[in-house]
């Protein structure tokens, strides 16, 4: 496993890590949510994370059994929770969002259920229209001066909100962000590779990416259609597959058949090689792996070992498929 600092911070978090969305809570059961636990922490995976809105916080609770029944070292992990989206079916006004009181509450909530005494990280999960961006971070600095997060961050914010964030965090001396949460992958790029690349600099912006297979398309499982059994066939996650294919499928398509024909050649792993790829960027702190299977997750960690035998060239005709 390689360690990459988070940003301009201190903390190391691995390059690879596991997080529950989709999978925790929902698609699989507690004993193989604990083989997959059990299986990133031996290869080396340090950051575990999670969200309130993930299966209405029945995700933290998963995680946070698991964890406390692997015995792991409060002292060798770092835990992770997000806060906007609420952790109730219909939540009312200040069950979700980003005023101080949802922020707050929903901090003390995933306590409880990761079953932990602070979070390694904090997210603003979706910036909040309705909420002065000042009021909340001043509310996660409080939080950080409580002792019950260490580092806050955002997920999918603007750079324009990140830096009013940041300009205000200096203004009266409160902790300022130290990570983003953006997707990143071969499909999505535009916001990593050009819109945050004031941010790494000044104030040092570590970045935690999700998606790096584009909720699978770059494996190329959905080349020939989306088999019912797969995560773009369940039901209650139609809203995603309309997100990974929708109006731009069949180019989209187009560009993964012939990026898988070029791995095959390769005789790669087209998974492997994705989340490679996203490795690539010294800008990424780490890429958060998602599995249902720890075949699957022991699969993805390869990416490691692609990342060392790919040469310059070949980067080069992946970026071309999906220039």
């Amino acid at each position: 496993m390689q360690y990459r600092r988070l940003g301009s911070t201190g903390l190391k978090v691995s390059a690879l890590s596991f997080g529950a969305w989709v999978t925790f809570g929902d698609q699989i059961g507690r004993d193989e949510a604990r083989n997959l636990i059990a299986s990133a922490w031996d290869h080396g995976i340090n950051f575990f994370d999670n969200a309130e809105g993930y299966a209405r916080g029945r995700a933290e609770q998963v995680m946070g059994d698991v964890i406390a029944d692997l015995r792991l070292p409060r002292d060798g992990f770092c835990v992770s929770s997000k806060v906007f989206f609420g952790a109730v079916d219909n939540p009312g006004p200040t069950q979700h969002g980003l005023s101080r009181k949802h922020v707050t509450d929903a901090c003390h909530a995933a306590l409880k259920r990761l079953r932990v005494d602070y979070l390694d990280l904090y997210y603003c999960h979706r910036p909040d229209p309705d909420t002065p961006i000042a009021e909340t971070v001043l509310a996660m600095d409080t939080l950080i001066r409580q002792g019950k997060v260490l580092y806050w961050g955002t997920s999918e914010w603007s750079v324009a909100q990140i830096q009013e964030a940041v300009a205000i965090a200096r203004a009266h001396h409160l902790h300022l962000p130290s990570m983003e949460q953006p997707q990143y992958n071969l499909l999505h790029r535009e916001r990593v590779e050009q819109e945050y690349v004031p941010l790494y600099a000044d104030p040092g912006l570590g970045t935690t990416i999700w998606s790096p297979l584009a909720s699978g398309l770059l494996t190329g499982k959905y080349n020939d259609g989306v088999d019912a059994q797969s995560r773009l066939g369940q039901g209650q996650l139609a809203w995603l597959k309309e997100q990974v294919l929708g109006d731009a499928a069949g180019s989209r398509l187009d560009r993964v058949r012939r990026y898988t024909a070029l791995a095959a050649s390769l005789g790669l792993s087209p998974a492997q090689l994705a989340i490679a790829w996203c490795l690539r960027n010294p800008n990424v702190s780490s890429v958060i792996l998602g599995a249902s299977r720890v075949g699957q997750l022991e699969e993805n960690l390869g990416a490691l070992a692609v990342l060392e035998q790919v040469d310059d060239a070949t980067w080069q005709q992946i970026d071309a498929i999906f220039a």
